[in-house]
């Protein structure tokens, strides 16, 4: 299953303009902390190369992309491998700290493709864990990585897998601590946020009756232009993996890109006025 899977992940990214790799933080040096900030300042208010560097420092490394003529970095996952004991089972979790990606690079999947090469090594390494991808969404982008591509996912729009609640839970609990709302289930990082710039990726209600996962996460994190993130869990078992490369194969035209393309149209519309 494994050579076929990257067979078919290989193919995919043979089709895309840009490539990924996953690069450990001692082989990410400072030159590519810059570009990598210069994306993420892009995008986010109040932010700080020292912070941004401090930050990754507590990562275990980060899904670069690059565009394939010229090799420069158009975007990028960071990420953290982390393990813990709940209620019986030993649980390994790939956690997504900051996702940006250049607006012209939008619904590309290669931060996909190249993320799926990576957990299949993380299920071969940890074959009888529970595997999960956990990420918190401050924009609706990132919680629809998981919506549109999981299999079993929670928050959920069908109220589905409410058992995972209790994952992300105790994980934000004892990762999170003083940041975790259990009340309202949300992560609130105070004056240290950086909130999405209000024009980047801005909910429309054209874009909420069109896809209603967006609307969802709004209801779900209603003061993500705070900055406030909304955590959420996908499973990686052995039956998911092994039917990811077929749903990427047979998807239509990218959410994400139909959406950057709306986007701007709009702001031209609005221009216009």
């Amino acid at each position: 299953m494994i050579k076929t899977t990257y067979k078919l992940i290989s193919k995919l990214n043979n089709k895309e303009t840009t490539y990924g790799l996953y690069i450990e933080k001692e082989k990410v040096d400072t030159d590519k902390l810059k570009t990598m900030y210069s994306i993420y300042e892009r995008y986010y208010e109040n932010t700080k190369f020292s912070v941004f560097v401090e930050d990754f420092k507590k990562k275990s490394g980060a899904i670069l992309i690059f565009n394939k003529e010229s090799n420069e970095i158009v975007g990028f996952s960071t990420v953290v491998v982390q393990h813990f004991y709940f209620e019986g089972k030993d649980y390994t979790v790939l956690f997504s700290g900051d996702t940006v990606i250049l607006r012209e690079y939008w619904g590309t999947r290669t931060l996909q493709n190249t993320m799926l090469k990576l957990i299949m090594k993380l299920r071969v390494k940890y074959p009888f864990n529970e595997l999960y991808w956990l990420l918190i969404s401050k924009g609706y982008k990132t919680y629809l990585l998981l919506a549109n591509n999981y299999y079993v996912y929670y928050p959920n729009i069908m109220d589905e897998n409410q058992h995972l609640s209790a994952v992300i839970e105790h994980y934000c609990e004892n990762f999170f601590g003083e940041y975790y709302d259990k009340e309202i289930g949300l992560l609130n990082f105070g004056d240290d946020y950086q909130p999405l710039k209000g024009e980047v990726a801005p909910i429309t209600e054209e874009m909420k009756v069109r896809n209603p996962k967006i609307e969802f996460f709004e209801q779900r994190n209603p003061t993500w232009t705070m900055g406030t993130e909304l955590p959420c869990i996908g499973r990686l078992g052995w039956k998911d993996l092994a039917r990811f490369p077929a749903k990427l194969i047979t998807k239509p035209i990218s959410k994400g890109r139909y959406d950057a393309m709306m986007t701007s149209q709009t702001r031209q519309i609005g221009a216009s006025k």
